[in-house]
């Protein structure tokens, strides 16, 4: 074993992944982000986002018997993220006459306060609280077995969008990031949501994924797909193969060490040995520019990096238009 590979053990082992984010990387981007859009833009958005999470108190509940049958969309969410679920659910619910029941797992903090804010818009939602995931962790996927998938759950919560949604879990699922917005009918994930038959993604700006594809591709033993993001993610829960996802996992991080992107890497293997249906990019695009932020053509947009700021400024204030 390497120097370098031993560094990275002992930093697992004493849980330093965390505590280098928080004292080094994370003041770091914020100084990157400062130098990039400046300190006045960044206030700007601070304060658009409250605004949008103000205005998520003024959606109009979503009326449906609860009797009718409906089709199930998965999000993580949590007490900085909650509004943006509901944005985003309530965006798509716009453009279907079909009914849509929110199913979001809770990161850790989504406080009674903010399950009240979710079930005020929508009556039908299932909310799943941590209490039950954990339950779930402790009978399939238990720490003497996973090690590598539970460490990198605690301290990357990306990775609980795969492993609290999916873990003891069956039937095809349809995960979705919450800062993503519905501008028009979505066919091809309603089509999807009505009959899936194999795994779903959208495609992302350039291929994200933290760790060389052809390290990717010897572990999986298969071509590693371009450009996959899973901002649009549907798994067949029952497929996901727990014990070489924590094999992959644990050579990633001894290898090549961990990334921000590793829970995108991990699925873009998971779905490489298969064909997949992938969302039109012309229709679902990542990282929308200002002009399509004003005037949206695609049918979603999914507000990564930079486009934050129009998502914050401009984005969400379109879906009042709708109500």
């Amino acid at each position: 074993m390497t120097a370098n590979q031993q560094l990275r053990l002992l930093a697992k082992k004493w849980g330093l992944g965390a505590i280098a984010y928080k004292l080094y990387y994370a003041p770091k981007e914020f100084l990157e982000k400062i130098s990039r859009q400046g300190s006045i833009n960044i206030g700007i958005d601070y304060w658009s986002r409250l605004q949008m999470e103000a205005a998520a108190d003024k959606l109009p509940t979503i009326a449906v018997q609860t009797s009718a049958p409906s089709l199930d969309i998965y999000f993580l969410s949590g007490h900085k993220f909650w509004y943006q679920t509901c944005f985003c659910a309530y965006s798509m619910q716009q453009h279907t006459n079909l009914i849509l029941r929110p199913i979001i797992y809770d990161d850790g903090s989504l406080d009674q306060q903010y399950q009240n804010k979710i079930k005020r818009i929508f009556h039908h939602a299932k909310i799943i609280l941590l209490s039950e995931v954990e339950e779930r962790l402790e009978q399939y996927l238990p720490q003497s077995k996973f090690p590598y998938l539970r460490e990198r759950r605690l301290n990357y919560p990306n990775l609980k969008k795969l492993t609290d949604i999916h873990i003891g879990s069956q039937g095809w699922k349809l995960v979705l990031d919450s800062d993503m917005l519905f501008f028009h009918k979505p066919d091809f994930l309603m089509e999807w949501l009505t009959s899936p038959e194999k795994s779903c993604h959208m495609v992302d700006v350039e291929t994200s994924y933290g760790y060389s594809q052809s390290f990717m591709s010897s572990l999986a033993q298969a071509e590693i797909p371009e450009r996959l993001n899973v901002g649009i993610c549907g798994l067949k829960s029952e497929d996901v193969d727990w014990e070489k996802l924590e094999y992959w996992c644990k050579t990633m991080i001894e290898q090549q060490g961990t990334h921000y992107y590793q829970e995108q890497a991990l699925i873009a293997m998971l779905m490489s040995s298969k064909p997949c249906a992938v969302a039109p990019a012309t229709d679902y695009i990542v990282l929308p520019n200002k002009a399509e932020v004003m005037q949206p053509k695609a049918v979603l947009h999914h507000y990564v990096s930079d486009s934050k700021s129009w998502y914050f400024r401009y984005a969400w204030k379109h879906i009042f238009t709708n109500t």
